[in-house]
């Protein structure tokens, strides 16, 4: 016969392992209910109003892309993708990859300081695709100038913020580059110059006129060495409109320098240095002008450096250089 004490003693390790299972499931309950509502909203968050791109003027190395926001805005900014329309096309009229290296990308944030890509409702903005300039906010896996006389494929999307999911995808925009068909007397961009300075970056070499080697030049009243030039030029503007104009104003001298025909530019180099007069252009001092004062000329400048003025852009990318 069984002691029925035993009985009972035998039988509570099994209802007390039940009756811990049962309170650990019950625990779990506000946890997934709590994990699905959550997933629940995330899942509910309506979409960033999907923006509007267009081509807007280009040169032998840059296309000017303008993105418009939709009715919410485009308050983080955007994402903007580009790759050749004959690779496009080779893989069926459908975008590579991300990873591959044929595609390329560029992120505009607008929460960035001083970012001018937070926009409002129906507000535009131009970016400058191509000989990408430092600006705040902006950052690309594809730094350098697209090839003249060729089509490229554009689109861009909004990005998430907090309460709104990112947009769809633009449709695909079709800009092209202008024609080639400079050799000699013609220019390159500041991106050109700056990987081809005193010290060159990948397999470049050091390909700046002897008297700019030697005595370097100045910007307005105050007068830099080459190896200071090369310092300005990697200095990211970041909302500064006087480093942002140095960049192409550099680019400019040292395309006159090397044999380029300086008529379409000799007035606007001529404002660029009296507007800078002695401001001391970073990283050397602490100068400042601001970009509103500033961007005409930058644009003026840039136009000569990357061929939609002047002699045209070089298109070997190779000039003969006088020395």
């Amino acid at each position: 016969m069984i002691n029925p004490a035993k009985r009972v003693t035998a039988t509570r390790p099994f209802f007390r392992a039940s009756w811990n299972a049962a309170c650990s499931a019950l625990m779990l309950v506000p946890f997934i209910v709590a994990l699905g509502a959550e997933n629940a909203v995330a899942a509910s968050k309506p979409p960033i109003s999907t923006p509007t791109i267009s081509c807007a003027g280009a040169t032998q190395t840059s296309i000017n892309v303008q993105v418009c926001a939709g009715a919410t805005g485009l308050p983080n900014g955007f994402t903007l993708q580009w790759l050749k329309a004959a690779d496009y096309a080779a893989n069926g009229n459908q975008w590579l990859s991300d990873s591959d290296p044929l595609a390329c990308s560029a992120g505009f944030s607008g929460s960035a300081n001083l970012s001018r890509y937070n926009l409002a409702p129906g507000e535009c903005v131009t970016v400058n695709v191509g000989d990408f300039l430092f600006d705040n906010g902006a950052s690309t896996n594809c730094p350098t100038g697209l090839e003249c006389g060729t089509q490229y494929v554009f689109r861009a999307f909004g990005h998430a913020t907090n309460t709104m999911s990112r947009s769809d995808f633009t449709t695909t925009t079709t800009c092209a580059t202008l024609d080639c068909g400079h050799a000699s007397s013609c220019t390159l961009t500041q991106g050109y110059w700056k990987t081809h300075g005193a010290v060159p970056t990948g397999n470049n070499e050091y390909a700046w006129p002897d008297v700019i080697k030697a005595n370097g030049l100045k910007l307005g009243n105050v007068s830099y060495t080459a190896a200071d030039l090369l310092s300005i030029l990697n200095k990211p503007a970041q909302g500064n409109g006087l480093i942002a104009l140095a960049h192409q104003l550099i680019a400019a001298k040292l395309n006159v320098a090397a044999g380029a025909d300086p008529t379409a530019v000799s007035a606007d180099i001529a404002t660029a240095d009296a507007l800078i007069a002695n401001l001391v252009v970073p990283p050397l001092g602490s100068g400042y002008l601001a970009p509103s004062l500033t961007s005409g000329l930058v644009t003026a400048l840039g136009n000569y450096n990357e061929g939609a003025t002047g002699p045209g852009h070089c298109d070997d990318q190779e000039p003969v250089i006088a020395q």
